[in-house]
């Protein structure tokens, strides 16, 4: 049999599961309890004390006649036995006065022929001493019919109750706990009550909730004195950037912490140290992954209505069938036991001595079972009279002015009910953590109290251009002390997706250059001001065009617009870049993106643009058209377009001074014959392209002085290129060149000649004629010696030999004045093979800079 600590143990849950039951489980919970206790008892005195005690119904058994005499005696007959089983079988009962007639008195009686008067003698002392009825039945057979009647007479309820009752129960209390034992949701509700608890205990959950309550006591009393009579410290400017008429700035969410109200101060609250702060941080990652996770599917609702359910119809099944066998436990029994032949007597009357027990045992089982029942009706009818699939913290935002927190639905909204039956201030403490201003708020304490003004110094650097710069890369937000870096002149914010910028950026009146690398940054008014005024430069990195902060469209003073993400709209093929009409100084914009055709929006300041970058990811350009109206621009970059030859469009750009198409696909430059309308232009970047050959019609571009031709297929030089006499760089390495024509002696204005990676062996004399050249570069290709007249290139500051086929370097070398070891980039056995007077002059220093031209 149990014990009672081992059926309680099969009710037990963990103790944090508590507040997942409502009143009428933890109710159902003692009601099952009891009648697990009622079980238990009446099994146990089932096993003690249940028996039932026999008597037989005393009936004429025998064929005798009984005549009493007129003296008051019996006159026996001879008795027939109706089996021959004299010794065990045959009894005479004789009523009203007469004696009992057994075997021993019936042998005496035949004896009593040679013995009449002795006999008659003992025959009336034994009717003198007995009274009553006689049975003559001795122990076991008592005991023998005590058994069979127990199993035939006395009803199968009366026997089983107590085990129906404990398997009942049983039941009843796996089906009020399975929900919490189910594979598919123990580990959601293990979560969820893990969460729970450590959010209500969160210091991170005090804070929020008191700094709350402090805000609510100041705006009430800041009405209370009137909108006349606003206090001093009272920020009357947009904690959040609230959007004026004209500039739409970040739309207000949730409740404000602003910076320049006091805050009461509320010890031990006030502070958060980075431990709790780290927690609370978890907290929330926790809490947004495990809603992500509830709340696509409604599996612990529709279980625990399940459950429910079964328990009501185990209700009625218990209530039904247990009424019709009340009656059936009774204290009196009739036992047929059909052993006639063993103890002569076909009935008895039986006795139950548990039945008046068992009866009112069953009576309270059923008054148990009938409150339980309407406990279980009362649970589906608040089941389904409101829909608990659907949680809504509207009460919880009044009350904590957390305007922001979302409402839940599914199972994340159904354990949030049965959270409130027990107790409701887990959901107001638990909704603290599924605000963003709330967590935004907690990342903001930590984040400064980590980002310090002396840590932030630390990584201020200085960039190529000399200025002061600072590049915060995957932080919560903006630290508060980066305003404070007053000098700083470039501020790269790299994935910050909260990033916010405040009013304190007026402050930094150095800052000219702000880079957005996926960092969709808010600003205040007052900081948007500010930037409008003062920001020239801005390089904005996203995924998609939706990315753009829409205040980016609205500075006027900006010079300089680096955009590089993809352009085109989600919902739609179109370009989702929106009207860059207000952005009327710019001067440089640069796209790089995934464009089929220029955006028309560019055409907005195509009045005032002088430069226009477009690299591609290697999507075809098509329509160039919008290139027209760009007729100020003086620099033109269409990079990897997959261009395949140079765009008519750019011949009507007059005031075009440079163009480059790189990594396109151009195969032929016949159209470079219109480039002689171009009278500006200077700078003609046609490398890393498939070009073979170089029309004559070069000629006409009078005024270029650059031209790039590097990484093509180009096998030789034609003359035609040397007759632009401005030229002063010429890039033509990694070609197939093979021989320089000597016609390069006319170049005599060339500064920078570049014929790196082709196959040229010889070096023509009329290229030292070039006598302003100060970059050559020579390497990769199969020159087997160096001309003496080298020295004549007296500008000379860098010369490129490796890799080619020298075995010796002249050492006229050491007349290149301005020519330094660290310019000259040849193997080193070469340059220790030359005399030791050239390479103390070659390793003199100088404070000559070097320059390369590209």
């Amino acid at each position: 049999m149990f014990t009672l600590a081992e059926v309680a143990s099969l009710s037990d849950i963990q103790p944090t599961y508590r507040i997942l039951k409502p009143w009428w489980d933890v109710f159902m919970d003692y009601l099952a309890v009891v009648m697990l206790m009622v079980a238990i008892f009446a099994g146990t005195m089932q096993l003690t004390k249940d028996q039932v005690v026999c008597l037989p119904v005393l009936q004429s058994t025998v064929n005798s006649k009984v005549q009493p005499d007129t003296s008051g005696k019996a006159d026996f007959t001879t008795v027939e036995t109706t089996t021959g089983q004299e010794e065990a079988s045959m009894r005479t009962v004789s009523f009203g006065s007469a004696p009992t007639v057994t075997p021993d008195i019936l042998s005496r009686a035949t004896s009593s022929q040679y013995q009449p008067t002795e006999s008659g003698q003992e025959l009336k002392k034994e009717q003198k001493d007995s009274s009553g009825r006689k049975t003559n039945l001795d122990f076991q057979q008592y005991v023998f019919i005590n058994q069979m009647c127990y199993h035939l007479a006395l009803p199968w309820y009366s026997k089983y109750f107590p085990y129906l009752v404990l398997i009942h129960t049983i039941i009843l209390i796996v089906s009020s706990n399975f929900w919490f034992k189910y594979p598919k949701t123990c580990s959601k509700i293990e979560h969820f009550v893990s969460i729970l608890g450590k959010c209500f205990e969160s210091p991170w959950t005090t804070k929020a909730l008191s700094e709350t309550a402090c805000e609510d006591s100041e705006e009430n009393k800041q009405r209370l004195t009137g909108a006349q009579s606003l206090p001093k410290y009272v920020s009357t400017s947009s904690d959040e950037g609230s959007p004026s008429a004209s500039t739409p700035m970040i739309t207000k969410s949730g409740f404000k912490f602003s910076a320049d109200k006091p805050m009461i101060e509320i010890p031990s609250v006030t502070i958060l140290d980075k431990k709790d702060g780290e927690q609370a941080k978890a907290l929330f990652e926790k809490v947004r992954k495990f809603r992500a996770h509830v709340e696509d599917s409604d599996l612990i609702y529709k279980l625990y209505v399940g459950q429910t359910v079964i328990k009501t119809v185990k209700f009625i099944f218990i209530l039904c069938y247990t009424a019709n066998f009340v009656n059936t436990i009774s204290f009196e029994h009739t036992c047929n036991p059909k052993v006639e032949h063993l103890i002569g007597y076909t009935q008895f009357e039986c006795t139950h001595n548990m039945a008046y027990m068992l009866k009112k045992l069953l009576i309270s089982y059923i008054s148990l079972i009938c409150v339980y029942g309407f406990i279980c009706l009362y649970t589906l009818f608040w089941l389904f009279r409101i829909p608990l699939k659907e949680y809504s913290f509207e009460k919880v935002r009044e009350e904590s002015s957390f305007s922001d927190i979302p409402d839940v639905k599914n199972d994340f909204a159904f354990l949030l009910h049965m959270v409130d039956q027990y107790d409701q201030l887990y959901s107001k403490r638990f909704g603290v953590f599924l605000s963003e201003v709330s967590e935004n708020k907690l990342r903001g304490i930590s984040l400064n109290h980590e980002w310090t003004y002396e840590k932030l110094r630390q990584h201020v650097s200085r960039n190529a251009q000399d200025k002061q710069e600072l590049h915060l890369f995957m932080l919560s937000g903006v630290p508060d002390a980066v305003f404070d870096l007053t000098d700083l002149d470039v501020l790269k914010l790299e994935l910050i997706p909260e990033a916010k910028i405040t009013a304190k950026i007026s402050q930094m009146t150095n800052l000219q250059e702000l880079h957005l690398y996926h960092c969709p940054a808010k600003v205040e008014q007052t900081a948007f001001s500010f930037l409008r005024d003062h920001l020239r430069c801005l390089h904005v990195k996203f995924t998609d065009v939706a990315e753009i902060p829409a205040w980016v469209y609205l500075l006027k003073t900006l010079r300089e617009l680096y955009l590089i993400g993809n352009l085109n709209s989600e919902n739609n093929k179109m370009i989702g870049l929106e009207s860059l009409r207000e952005l009327r100084h710019l001067k440089i914009l640069h796209v790089k993106s995934n464009l089929t055709k220029i955006p028309p929006n560019i055409t907005d300041v195509a009045p005032h643009l002088t430069k226009l970058v477009i690299h591609n990811d290697g999507t075809k350009l098509v329509v160039l058209n919008s290139l027209k109206k760009m007729t100020n621009v003086a620099e033109l970059e269409l990079q990897n377009c997959e261009l395949e030859r140079i765009p008519h469009a750019i011949f009507s750009l007059s005031n075009l001074q440079e163009l480059d198409l790189k990594s396109n696909s151009i195969r032929t430059i016949e159209e470079i014959i219109s480039f002689q309308h171009l009278k500006r232009l200077t700078c003609l970047k046609l490398w890393h392209n498939k070009i073979v050959s170089i029309p004559s019609s070069i000629t006409h571009i009078k005024n270029l002085e650059s031209l790039y031709l590097s990484n093509n297929k180009l096998e030789t030089l034609p003359a035609a290129v040397f007759s632009l006499q401005k030229l002063r760089c010429l890039d033509v390495s990694y070609n197939s060149i093979a021989v320089i024509p000597v016609e390069i002696g006319l170049l005599q204005n060339l500064q920078h000649f570049h014929i790196t990676g082709n196959k040229v062996d010889i070096l023509p004399k009329q290229l030292f004629k070039c006598v302003k050249l100060r970059t050559l570069s020579l390497g990769q290709n199969c020159i087997t010696s160096i001309p003496d007249k080298v020295s004549q290139l007296l500008q000379l500051t860098y010369l490129e030999l490796k890799g080619n086929c020298l075995d010796r370097l002249p050492a006229t070398l050491g007349q290149c004045q301005l020519l330094r070891k660290s310019g000259l980039i040849v193997e080193d056995h070469l340059f220790d093979a030359l005399p030791s007077e050239v390479k103390e002059v070659l390793n003199q220093d100088t404070s000559i800079p070097f320059a390369n031209g590209i």
